[in-house]
């Protein structure tokens, strides 16, 4: 198998589908494109021009959530999937929170506001989206989260892909500095740090601090210097352009 992954490290649902290439010992090489940059071969790949893809032999896979299935389907050992199949269907739906709920406070709302209008874009931060958010949209999210997640270990025992997926949102959110209040939601902030505390979360972490805050048309070398499995082609571009949402 030959996997190539199209889109940047910061964004989580490119890390979660390394987190699970990691889990599942797929080798992969990466091309990693910032958000909302990429050039026509690009878009006729993503027509929604949308990270992560995956290619795979020349098949092209596009949706994190896809994605991760087809990876479970061709690779079950190491499953991040429950064999138990309501919660199986918990898990598929707490990803599916992460990816929709989580990411609309803390990426589109948060993160986009202070960190992609700003350095991607050259736009100013909304500060009213971003007080809003964090006075109503986060909290409403936390609130549910505290309810659903385990004081201890894993939210089915073993590592899950809903696991990764809560755990990816919030590694993106703390680029912009942002921490879960412990002694308001204890249950999520203990959660958070454990699963960001597993290896495949530490390695790519040692990635994503080697390109953070580097300028678009840098990133790609400091990556090379770090160490990632960078592909010899990218797709991206030096002009970005505002594109349909989802990171």
């Amino acid at each position: 198998m030959a996997f190539t992954v199209i889109g940047n490290y910061v964004s989580p649902y490119v890390r979660k589908v390394l987190v699970c290439m990691e889990l599942k010992w797929l080798p992969y090489k990466i091309d990693p494109i910032a958000p909302f940059i990429g050039d026509e071969a690009f878009e006729r790949m993503s027509p929604l021009r949308r990270i992560p893809v995956l290619i795979e032999d020349g098949r092209v896979f596009n949706d994190s959530t896809v994605i991760c299935q087809y990876l479970e389907d061709i690779r079950p050992h190491a499953a991040l999937y429950p064999a138990d199949p309501v919660d199986r269907a918990r898990a598929r739906w707490l990803e599916e929170y992460a990816d929709t709920a989580l990411a609309d406070a803390l990426i589109w709302r948060l993160f986009y506001q202070k960190a992609i209008r700003r350095y991607v874009f050259g736009e100013a931060t909304d500060e009213a989206v971003v007080q809003e958010t964090l006075e109503r949209h986060i909290p409403r999210a936390l609130d549910y989260l505290e309810t659903q997640l385990p004081a201890e270990g894993f939210l089915f025992g073993a590592l899950s892909i809903a696991d990764i997926a809560i755990a990816c949102m919030f590694r993106t959110a703390a680029f912009v500095r942002f921490a879960i209040d412990a002694a308001r939601w204890p249950r999520s902030a203990a959660f958070v740090e454990r699963v960001l505390a597993l290896e495949p979360f530490r390695k790519l972490a040692q990635l994503e601090d080697a390109m953070l805050r580097q300028p678009l048309a840098e990133q790609r070398s400091a990556l090379a210097a770090a160490g990632a499995p960078l592909t010899a082609h990218t797709f991206g571009t030096a002009v970005p352009r505002h594109g349909l949402p989802r990171m």
